[in-house]
């Protein structure tokens, strides 16, 4: 066929690069926001870091707060703690486009303990909530540390230093004391008696355990450092130094043969050995990972539940007024280069109060609908999905997800992700539901009251729920279980 030309019309759907960016921005975390807000303050020369403090905001963060810190910080199980900033009311951005002061985001204190700006030590721009997290001195700092305890000669101490260098971050000695020895040179060679004898000092500097060479030795050295009449010691020491597989196995009958010992001994030994830190180590230098800074605050004001944007995560960013009226005396501004910039600092100022206006009104349709979870606990906490908040809303149920992603939420009971108050929904026998969270909070209460000499299985759980009304398999409570991190039956007898 010869070649033709054709036209057709065709309709498309295209974000605009503001409406892009206000997703983008939408769906990041407070501390990715934050650092996002960074970058556009050290690339657009249009933006510049708000440093004025009104006395209305520095008497809302002194006054604001209805609920000492103390009880902010109370946590649950599935809530992390966390420093708090305290309440402080946020003003509107109006005028976006004259170029002025008012194009700025309002400043908020960014004390997470809650001083406010008028009691700010003038260390820098604020509190860094990541400069009050505790340090833990690592494994290698605190076997050094007592190694100066000890009245040592030169050698004596570069010996046991060695060997605290050499141990892995579980606590562990892998390496070989023959290999060790020609690591450094020590005028006379290193006798491998003086490296036994160091690794003696090294194992007894602290926790029972540290500087063993494998698990029997690590599991062994904590035995004998209990008391000799603490019941099932001489059996679990057997078992941790020949008959540990045996043990991983539960060949409890075979065990009991090989030993010679009754079933109660047996079983008293087994849970000792249980007890023991198969990596005494990893208990050292412990990072608080779980630190998260909360999007918002619910606080109880007058029987209400009230909400309001955390101001530690508040954007402390503006228009640069004498730039951009500059900018817009110059000729030929519109054709200019920095005419995108100015427009793009713009765009965030916008998009940025409008992602702490939609996170704030996902939250408020969250506390109206998980009311009961603020006032009775997690066992009242009810199912949810994103279709009712969004039609609720009127947003698209995509809008929801990102507003609720990697959001977090300080409440009395704790600090909790957003994506926590939208449960499963399960189905009761009466013909009603009851969300997933509810049914956790049951097997905890369970768990708990259970005897501790015969404790509950996954089967006898269930039938405790059915009883209750709520019908659910045995795999579905070993899954809740695991969720919870309780062990199962077995390592949770005690005797």
């Amino acid at each position: 066929m010869p070649p033709t030309l054709e036209l057709r019309a065709k309709q498309t759907l295209a974000l605009t690069p503001r409406l892009q960016q206000s997703v983008r921005l939408l769906q990041l975390s407070s501390l990715e926001f934050q650092q996002e807000l960074r970058n556009a303050l050290d690339t657009n020369p249009f933006l510049e870091y708000d440093e004025s403090q009104t006395e209305d905001n520095a008497l809302g963060a002194d006054n604001g707060s209805s609920m000492s810190d103390s009880t902010l910080s109370t946590t649950s199980d599935n809530a992390t703690e966390t420093p708090l900033a305290p309440e402080a009311s946020m003003e509107a951005e109006s005028n976006v486009d004259s170029g002025s002061r008012d194009d700025s985001v309002s400043e908020f204190s960014s004390d997470p303990f809650g001083r406010g700006a008028s009691r700010n030590n003038g260390d820098g721009e604020g509190s860094d909530p990541a400069d009050w997290v505790r340090i833990e001195p690592s494994l290698h700092e605190t076997l050094h540390d007592a190694l100066r305890l000890y009245q040592l000669n030169e050698r004596d101490r570069a010996i046991a230093q060695l060997i605290i260098e050499a141990l892995d971050d579980d606590g562990y000695l892998r390496q070989d004391l023959s290999d060790l020895a020609n690591v450094v040179e020590i005028e006379p060679a290193l006798h491998e008696d003086e490296l036994n004898i160091a690794l003696k000092l090294v194992q007894s500097l602290d926790k029972p355990g540290v500087g063993a060479r494998n698990l029997s030795e690590c599991l062994t050295l904590q035995l004998q450092a209990l008391d000799e009449d603490t019941p099932g010691r001489a059996v679990a020491m057997e078992i941790v130094a020949h008959h540990l597989e045996r043990l991983a196995r539960r060949e409890q009958a075979e065990l009991q043969k090989k030993i010679g010992c009754s079933a109660d001994e047996l079983r008293i030994a087994c849970a000792l050995v249980r007890r023991l830190d198969p990596k005494p180590g990893e208990n050292y230098g412990s990072s608080e990972d779980n630190y998260v800074v909360p999007d918002v605050i619910v606080r109880q004001v007058k029987k209400q539940w009230v909400v309001t944007i955390n101001p530690a995560v508040l954007p402390r960013a503006r228009i640069h007024r004498m730039y951009a009226e500059l900018f817009a005396q110059s000729a030929g501004a519109s054709r200019s280069p920095l005419a995108q910039q100015l427009q793009e600092a713009r765009w965030l100022i916008r998009n940025a109060q409008q992602r702490f206006t939609t996170i704030q009104r996902v939250a408020e349709c969250i506390v109206s609908h998980q009311k009961a979870f603020f006032d009775y606990g997690e066992i009242a906490l009810k199912p949810l999905v994103l279709r009712d908040v969004a039609d609720e809303l009127g947003l698209h149920e995509s809008t929801i997800s990102r507003a609720t992603g990697n959001k977090y939420m300080a409440t009395p009971r704790g600090i909790f992700e957003f994506k926590h108050f939208f449960p499963r929904e399960l189905s009761t026998e009466s013909g009603g539901t009851c969300s997933a969270a509810a049914v956790r909070a049951l097997l905890k209460e369970m768990i708990s009251k259970e005897n501790t000499r015969d404790p509950l299985s996954d089967v006898s759980l269930a039938k405790m729920l059915a009883d209750q009304g709520v019908i659910v398999a045995r795999r579905t409570v070993a899954k809740y279980r695991h969720l919870m991190k309780v062990p199962p039956a077995e390592l949770r007898r005690q005797a």
